[in-house]
């Protein structure tokens, strides 16, 4: 990874080189057999890095459009790459300058906006605060379930030199922080970072050691996504994937999960439903702090926002046993992308 900022002066295209360069290194790997990447209209393509990089030859390459759903998906596109023996070696990246350049949190002007802009839906955080909303109604939990889990990522966030939240969040500083759209306040909200991360993903024949993807799978359905169809706004990706029936593991299984945090109440819904705490159970497991280590580097809320695949880099860290608040043993990471009620999960399991 990048250093983490919110003004970087530097193009994508150098944050891209910088962390792609890192990321070869760090696995030993001199050139890559394939590139991919995802954006939202505000990165730098695959082939512009390969000629930075000076890859000699360029094989298969891709510039997926998509934004959070992506980071653990692309996975994915890397391994049935390799499985369908077209590459060897995938080199991942994500770079964007989400705070000095184009920013997330705008509304859009397509054409189902036209719709929804007049009734306060402009961008994506109105969009998931009326879910959000409609979620604490249905489970109970108040604000003071989302505090806890903004400040159990703020503490988590302390030991990790990258993130650029680590200052503790007391309950009274927590109600102070304006509404962004109710009941989100700004700080519930995922923060806009400028800076870029890469990943390698490997035959597994050639890095025996190396945590292994063991599936992918995406979900999508109607939901926060598409409101004026659902039959329950609240309903996230995490709703419609089947991620033990298609793994052949179950949630007794995961040891750190790396849950896409854009907003505070995408944790406790993803932790119900992937199983790691009983939905009636997750006022007292937020409050406590007993559920399964989520986040441990602090997450999209404190360390910064690289879409997501920040989280996917902490994963293979944890796994390797170099990460931030090592989680002991960790043999089975989870890792989600959210994109509403589409988004993608993978699990990622150290031999």
């Amino acid at each position: 990874m990048t250093a983490l900022t919110r003004a970087s002066g530097r193009t994508e295209l150098d944050l891209a080189t910088e962390a792609c360069r890192a990321a070869l290194a760090d696995a030993g790997v001199a050139a890559p057999d394939a590139v991919l990447s995802y954006h939202l209209g505000d990165s730098v393509p695959a082939t512009q890095v390969a000629r930075a990089l000076r890859l000699e030859r360029l094989g298969w390459h891709n510039d997926i459009t998509g934004g959070g759903t992506q980071a653990a998906s692309i996975l994915g596109d890397a391994a049935m790459l390799i499985a369908a023996g077209v590459a060897r070696t995938v080199l991942v990246y994500r770079a964007l300058n989400g705070r000095s350049g184009t920013r997330m949190n705008r509304a859009s002007t397509g054409p189902q906006e036209r719709f929804t802009i007049p009734y306060g839906m402009a961008g994506p955080i109105p969009l998931f605060a009326l879910a959000a909303q409609r979620y604490l109604h249905d489970t109970g939990l108040t604000e003071d379930h989302l505090h806890a889990v903004v400040a159990a990522s703020r503490d988590r966030a302390a030991a990790n030199p990258r993130a650029l939240r680590r200052a503790p969040l007391p309950r009274e500083e927590y109600r102070a922080a304006p509404y962004v759209s109710t009941p989100l306040r700004n700080v519930d909200c995922c923060q806009e970072t400028d800076g870029a991360c890469a990943l390698v993903v490997q035959d597994a024949r050639l890095a025996p050691a190396a945590p292994r993807i063991h599936t992918v799978v995406r979900g999508g359905g109607p939901g926060c996504s598409a409101m004026d169809r659902a039959a329950d706004v609240t309903a996230i990706f995490s709703a419609h994937l089947d991620l033990w029936g298609e793994s052949g593991l179950g949630p007794e299984d995961v040891d750190v999960a790396l849950l896409y945090d854009a907003y505070t109440w995408l944790v406790p819904r993803q932790l119900s439903d992937f199983g790691l705490v009983k939905r009636e159970d997750l006022g007292d497991s937020l409050l406590n702090r007993s559920h399964v280590p989520v986040n441990p580097h602090g997450g999209l809320l404190s360390e910064g926002y690289v879409h997501g695949l920040n989280n996917t880099a902490e994963a293979v860290r944890q796994l390797r046993g170099d990460g931030v608040n090592q989680v002991p043993g960790a043999r089975v990471a989870l890792v989600t992308g959210f994109g509403g009620s589409y988004g993608s999960a993978a699990l990622l399991v150290r031999p």
